[in-house]
C-alpha cells in the first residue's frame, strides 16, 4: 500500500482509490450531497443535521477530508487496529490545507479513548491526526467508560449513543473556538457529545474535523 522513502506516501494505485468530499455538501456535517436523493435534505443541509439541531446547540459545523468508502475502511482498520500509526502520514498534507481552510486560529482538542482501549491500542487515532494538523492541541477530554467499538454499533444505536466525556479541570477553552478531531464522522453522535461538553465549559464555539465521512 506505502512507499517508504523518506515518509510513507500511497502509492498510485492505492491513491486512485481515494475519493474526496468534493462539490455540494451538507453545509453543516459536510456531507456529500452526491451519495443521497434530494429528498433526505432540506436546502442545503441533511436530514440528520435536522435532527441534532433539534436536539440543542452543540458543533456549528463539520468537514472530512475524504469518503468512508470500502478503501478508507480497510485503511482505517490498519491504522487504528492493527497498530500501524504512521499510516496517518499519507494524508498529513492534505489534512494540513483543508485545516487551515476551514479551521485556522481554532484550538484543537482530539477526541479521547478510554484508558482500556488506549492501552489496547497503544496510541489515540484522534491525537495523532490532530497533532498532524499544525494548531495548538488541548487534551481537555476524558473518555472514562470503556464502550463497545462503534464499527460494530447499529446506525440506530449510534444515533442514540449516550457517549460520557468528562472535562479535564484546568483546560484553557473558555471563550475560544474550539476544533474537535476524530478519524470519522458517521452519525455524528461523537463529536456532537464532546461539543456539548465544551460548550457547557465556556467554548465560544465549537466544530469538528475528520479524516473521513462515511
Amino acid at each position: 500500500m506505502l512507499g517508504l522513502d523518506s515518509e510513507p506516501l500511497l502509492c498510485g494505485e492505492c491513491r486512485e482509490k481515494l475519493v474526496l468530499i468534493e462539490g455540494e455538501i451538507c453545509r453543516q456535517c459536510g456531507r456529500s450531497f452526491s451519495l443521497f436523493p434530494e429528498k433526505y435534505r432540506q436546502n442545503d443541509i441533511c436530514l440528520d443535521c435536522v435532527r441534532w439541531s433539534k436536539k440543542g446547540p452543540s458543533i456549528s459545523k463539520n468537514r472530512s477530508l475524504l469518503q468512508y468508502n470500502p478503501f478508507m475502511q480497510e485503511f482505517m482498520a490498519q491504522f487504528k487496529y492493527r497498530g500501524d500509526s504512521e499510516l496517518i502520514k499519507a494524508f498529513s498534507d492534505e489534512l494540513r490545507t483543508l485545516f487551515k481552510k476551514e479551521f485556522r486560529g481554532t484550538i484543537v482538542v482530539p477526541i479521547p479513548l478510554s484508558e482500556e482501549r488506549h492501552y489496547e491500542r497503544g496510541f489515540n487515532q484522534s491525537e495523532l491526526i490532530a497533532i498532524s494538523v499544525g494548531s495548538t492541541v488541548v487534551d481537555a477530554l476524558e473518555r472514562p467508560l470503556h464502550e463497545e467499538k462503534q464499527s460494530k454499533k447499529s446506525r440506530a444505536d449510534r444515533l442514540e449513543n449516550q457517549t460520557v466525556f468528562t472535562f479535564k479541570s484546568g483546560s484553557d477553552i473558555r471563550g475560544k473556538s474550539i476544533t474537535l478531531v476524530d478519524d470519522i464522522y458517521t452519525t455524528g453522535a461523537t463529536v456532537e457529545a464532546a461539543g456539548k461538553i465544551l460548550l457547557e465549559q465556556g467554548a465560544r464555539k465549537v466544530m469538528s474535523f475528520t479524516v473521513a465521512r462515511g
